[in-house]
This record gives structure tokens, C-alpha cells and sequence, in this order.
């Protein structure tokens, strides 16, 4: 049975957290492997004369939440429902919420926002659309909206309580797995955390990773990120000891910043060819000082690509090696690529290895995908059949190559 946790926040304003931890669920948006689990976090304010509630909880979860809901207040007290972003994991409780409200709360989000609520669940009234930057007086306390569009839906906002200097951010902060407490001061359970925010990061929000940044920057700009004193995202942990560093880590990932050192290498060997070669980049790597982090494809394992995507922003460069399959890449290296293109598309130099026995395909074919990205391509070394000395040349010359990339 799923863990719920309620969680008070602050006694001026009452403040809680609604937190359900999610262990059921094997694929995120129905295609990232997350044996690690997620939460929902939705959270409520109780002051003068209003109750507001921000987001909900995924529809599978509706009666736990109204359970959880109403151990603090009774729904039909509910004046105000912030909506941050209509992907139902967050929206899909508030149909019966609204229920149960009598349709009384005025809901407020933006005007994406807006045309999702009746294009989901035929809300239509009682909606507010917000401007950009818009405030609002509710209660006793100024909240501030502020849109932050690609992060990742047209539609996401966040909010700003300008009195008590706490953001409000949802899907923005967020990261995969249940962790063992509600915030970050245990160092030890942030430092757990952290790989499954990258990957949540990239996953998730990649196709759009440059957006990650430009809003970032746009919210410390309106000079908010430097006073902030709690982030409460959507997932995962929330933010109160170091509330900044979760912000910086998410404009880390967004912008691609290395690890000085990590290259990642990703391969497919079906009987052996492709593995020879890739052992000798390896060595090669190894010898000149740097730290490979391998995943492979054989006939005894399948790494999760959600995993291999959350190790590219990190790292300074790729090796890619692939046999050829039917005239084409390997089936489970053309799929990485195409999610690594879309997801994780940073300016890293990568080095091809292709394998092949009467017709070599693979390497020709990602190098025409990796022009076309942002990826540097730095060489593609093709072999036939086993890895001979003359091709072991080959392979550590481009692994030397790549070296001189980096060290530009």
C-alpha cells in the first residue's frame, strides 16, 4: 500500500505537505523505467478567510487524497485551487475534489491552463487566468504567478508567496524515486537523490533543456531565488536547508556541465564483435587518465534508457558503438539514440564504433544522426567482423582524437 504523508510546513501561515509515494508505478508517462518510484506532493494553506489548495494528486489516487484532504480541512472550505500544471499525476484528483467542493474554489492557472481544464475534464467556470508576474491577494498573503512555459508543458507556472518567500514549483525541483524523508536535510538522503533528479531532469523535461535555463534565469532575475526560503516542487524532496541548490542543480543539468573526466560509452554487442572494440576504447580511455561509465545491450542485459539519458549532461564526451542490424543501427542503440537526440541533445563530441559482418551500415547511419544534433562528431571507426591489431590502431587513435577535443 502506497505511503501518504502529512506534513505540517509552517504554523503562520498553516502550511502542509500531501505527499503519496507512488511505489505501483513501473513507467513514467508510460515509458520510463522507474523501479525507483515517485511521489505526488500537493500542498494546502489554511489563512485569513481562505484555504488554498496547490495541485493534486494522479487520479488513481483520488480517495487517498480526499482522505488525506479532508483530515486538515474540510473540502467545501476550499476557496482558492492553484493549478501549476495540468499533467494529470498533478491534475488528475481534481475533478472529484471540485466535487466535493461544490465547484466553489476559484481555480487559478494560466491560460493554457485554462483550455486543459475543459479539454480534460470539462471544467470550465470559475477559472482565472493569470498574467505573467501577476499578483494576487488571498487572505492575508500576496502570491505572485509566474510562468515558466517548457517546464514542461506550454501551460507551467509556479508561484511565489511573497510575504513568507516560498516557491511553489511542481513539476520545477522535482525529481524521480520515494525518498526516506520529506526534505533535504539529511545530506546522506539528498546525495541518494540527486542521480534521480538528473535523470527526472533529462527524461523529462530534456527535449526541452535550454528552456531550463532561460527560466532560471528568468526567476533570478525578479531577484527571488536568492531570497527564497522553501521550494516545494511536485515530486520528490522539498527544498528548506539549502533551498537554492536545487535550482543550481537544475541549471547544472540544463546546461550540459560536465564532470571533469566521466565520458559515457553506450554499446550494443549481440555476439561479442562490437564489445572487442569497444574494451580496447576502454583501455585506451583509461590509460589517458579518464573515468568510462559503460551500459550495454547483450544477450543477458538491457540497461534502461531513462538511465543511460540521465548520465549525458554530466558527462564531457560519448563512444557510441553499434552493429549493424538488418542494413540498419541495432535496434536497442537506434532507440537510444533517438531518445538521447530528443532528450539529451548537448554540444559533447562522440566517437562511433560500428561493427559489421557482410555490410557495414550502423556507424554511417548515426553519423548522419549526430551532424544533425548538437553533438560534435569527432570520428567513426568501422570494423568487419573480429577486432584485428590493424583496427585496434584505429580505435585508439579515435580515442586519442576525442581526448584532443576535450583538452582544446
Amino acid at each position: 500500500m502506497s505511503k501518504v504523508w502529512i506534513e505540517k510546513l509552517l504554523e503562520e501561515p498553516e502550511l502542509y505537505l500531501l505527499r503519496i509515494d507512488d511505489d505501483q508505478i513501473r513507467y513514467f508517462e508510460a515509458t520510463w523505467d522507474i523501479p525507483e518510484g515517485i511521489t505526488y506532493n500537493a500542498y494546502l494553506m489554511k489563512t485569513d478567510n481562505a484555504v488554498i489548495l496547490f495541485d493534486a494528486w494522479k487520479k488513481e489516487y483520488t480517495e487517498e487524497f480526499l482522505e488525506a484532504l479532508s483530515s486538515i480541512v474540510d473540502p467545501k472550505e476550499i476557496t482558492h485551487i492553484v493549478v501549476h500544471h495540468m499533467e494529470p499525476d498533478h491534475s488528475g484528483a481534481l475533478p472529484k475534489v471540485l466535487e466535493v467542493n461544490g465547484y466553489k474554489a476559484k481555480i487559478i492557472g494560466t491560460i493554457f491552463a485554462k483550455r486543459l481544464l475543459e479539454a480534460f475534464f470539462g471544467i470550465k467556470e470559475n477559472v482565472h487566468a493569470i498574467e505573467d508576474g501577476e499578483e494576487l491577494r488571498i487572505g492575508n498573503r500576496t502570491f505572485k504567478f509566474i510562468t515558466v512555459p517548457w517546464l514542461h508543458w506550454p501551460d507551467t507556472m509556479i508561484t511565489y508567496l511573497i510575504e513568507d518567500k516560498i516557491i511553489f514549483g511542481c513539476d520545477a525541483g522535482g525529481g524521480y524515486s520515494i525518498p526516506e524523508a520529506i526534505d533535504d536535510s539529511d545530506d546522506k538522503i539528498v546525495e541518494k537523490y540527486l542521480p534521480y533528479v538528473t535523470k527526472y531532469i533529462v527524461t523529462v523535461i530534456g527535449h526541452y533543456h535550454k528552456y531550463i535555463v532561460e527560466n532560471l534565469e528568468k526567476i533570478k532575475n525578479m531577484g527571488i531565488v536568492n531570497d527564497v526560503k522553501m521550494i516545494l516542487p511536485g515530486h520528490g524532496l522539498i527544498w528548506r536547508k539549502n533551498p537554492q541548490m536545487i535550482f543550481e542543480y537544475y541549471a547544472k543539468v540544463g546546461a550540459g556541465i560536465p564532470t571533469k573526466g566521466k565520458v559515457l560509452v553506450v554499446y550494443d554487442s549481440m555476439y561479442g564483435f562490437v564489445e572487442k572494440s569497444i574494451q580496447i576504447a576502454i583501455d585506451e580511455l583509461r590509460k589517458q587518465g579518464f573515468n568510462p561509465v559503460v551500459y550495454k545491450f547483450t544477450d543477458k542485459e538491457a540497461p534502461a534508457v531513462g538511465n543511460i539519458l540521465g548520465e549525458v549532461p554530466d558527462s564531457e564526451a560519448l563512444i557510441i558503438g553499434a552493429s549493424t542490424y538488418e542494413a540498419n543501427i541495432h535496434p536497442r542503440i537506434r532507440y537510444t539514440l533517438y531518445e538521447l537526440l530528443d532528450k539529451a541533445n548537448y554540444e559533447k563530441p562522440v566517437l562511433i564504433l560500428g561493427t559489421f559482418g557482410w555490410a557495414g551500415v550502423a556507424g554511417r547511419e548515426i553519423e548522419t544522426l549526430i551532424k544533425r544534433s548538437k553533438f560534435d562528431h569527432v570520428d567513426t571507426i568501422e570494423v568487419k567482423g573480429q577486432t584485428i591489431p590493424e583496427d585496434e590502431v584505429r580505435i585508439r587513435k579515435g580515442v586519442r582524437k576525442l581526448i584532443q577535443k576535450l583538452r582544446k
